[in-house]
């Protein structure tokens, strides 16, 4: 596999940006994908277990969103429509009421934010203070909520942090996620007591913002009992509740919302990523409708809802969301993975597995030994990457959709790739 940079590749290093970063651990060119699979520019192929950090929860180029797509183009369909009126919005809305929120309860808007997921976070705090009148909003250590700087005042990473250029990053208060500080301490409890001290220095919150497996921060996966608990302490406090879904979401986690059967209903949920089913830009945030106070155009963006990312969405809502076929897969293929990770973590000393349903990792102890994996994954033709506060985690998230076949194929990969590592791990201790 060819990583040489040449005369059509040096443009990256010539032209673009030094932020790029994916690029720098998967250096070829990538020229065609279908399913779980790339293809790069030499002809090369490659397991997908990113599927564009949970983008692609269908994989690439799925055939019925890529028809549906093509007709819309090729009709001269609506491209792009701002908040105006379309078929395409019409139809998205229908099926989603229809098949995700009905089924739930759920009376919530839908507000078209900007494209991305940083975007439907910072509608989803701007509108959480309008709505108390407060500043402060509460989020958890090692979650990630987005780059822009309201977004970024939420996350905990100081790396990310950092490319806020040094400005301040106001109206936030860090709490620890549930056993961020060993089993011995009740995370919850602590909440509560800082909270209800007027002498804590803690504002009240508008609301708290949390991911019930965080992805970004190394998949710590909530338990119901303590989303229960926060759900609690923001009713108790006056503040709404915010899940940040945007990668747990459209079934990552095994069914559709990341918190269903936890009994909690959120005030707000942002989604993104997989929403558009096709890899297209789409984010919005849901809102109780009580809480929809927005004043026409107060909050928005040139590209608030994707028109072709609405046809592909109904598709994807339509195809793996009506029954329970979806569903079965991924409980059947989380067993899997499950299995085959512990087996893995088994062989590194304090390793141990993280997350939920297809949001799953091992924690290899060592952000150098989980780079080195990756690598040599990677050399042996599997996509994969990491996270955790110290890039400690080895992540896997391939497209839900992935044959069985083929996932237990990149799974193989993983395996040959951390046992040709194992004497660096005992080399390191």
């Amino acid at each position: 596999m060819s990583t040489v940079e040449t005369a059509e590749t040096n443009i990256y290093s010539r032209r673009e940006s030094e932020v790029r970063s994916y690029c720098r651990s998967f250096p070829v060119s990538f020229s065609k994908a279908q399913g779980a699979t790339l293809t790069d520019a030499d002809g090369n192929t490659y397991i997908d277990f990113l599927a564009g950090c949970s983008s692609l929860n269908y994989g690439h180029n799925d055939p019925d969103m890529k028809a549906a797509l093509l007709d819309h183009i090729q009709r001269d369909g609506i491209a792009h429509a701002l908040d105006m009126h379309t078929e395409e919005k019409a139809a998205f809305l229908e099926t989603f009421e229809h098949l995700i929120l009905k089924p739930r309860g759920m009376d919530h808007r839908v507000m078209m934010t900007g494209p991305t997921g940083t975007n439907a976070v910072e509608a989803a705090i701007k509108l959480a203070r309008k709505v108390t009148g407060r500043k402060n909003v509460v989020a958890f250590t090692n979650g990630f909520h987005g780059m822009t700087l309201g977004a970024l005042a939420l996350t905990g990473n100081r790396g990310k942090r950092a490319g806020g250029g040094g400005v301040s990053l106001p109206d936030v208060t860090h709490l620890p996620y549930e056993n961020s500080m060993g089993d011995d301490v009740d995370t919850l409890e602590l909440a509560d007591t800082l909270l209800s001290n007027p002498s804590s220095g803690i504002e009240p919150p508008a609301a708290f913002i949390v991911e019930l497996v965080q992805g970004e921060g190394g998949l710590n996966a909530a338990s119901c009992e303590w989303v229960q608990g926060i759900a609690r302490l923001a009713k108790q406090h006056g503040a709404l509740l915010i899940v940040d879904d945007i990668q747990a979401g459209m079934g990552r986690t095994g069914s559709f919302f990341s918190f269903d059967h936890m009994g909690v209903e959120p005030d707000m949920v942002t989604l993104a990523k997989s929403l558009s089913g096709f890899g297209l830009p789409f984010a919005c945030t849901l809102v109780r409708p009580e809480h929809d106070i927005w004043k026409p155009a107060e909050h928005n963006g040139t590209f608030r809802g994707n028109t072709h990312a609405f046809v592909t969405a109904k598709v994807a809502l339509e195809k793996f969301w009506s029954d329970d076929t979806l569903r079965n897969q991924i409980a059947l293929k989380s067993q899997v993975l499950e299995e085959r990770l512990h087996n893995i973590a088994a062989r590194i000393e304090g390793a141990r597995i993280k997350g939920r349903g297809m949001m799953r990792g091992v924690d290899v102890g060592s952000g150098e030994l989980a780079d080195r994996i990756c690598a040599e994954c990677f050399r042996r033709g599997l996509i994969i990457e990491t996270s955790g506060a110290h890039d400690e985690v080895v992540k896997v998230l391939a497209p839900l959709t992935i044959p069985m076949e083929e996932f237990r194929a990149g799974l193989d990969i993983l395996d040959q790739s951390v046992e040709t590592l194992l004497p660096f791990n005992v080399a390191a201790e």
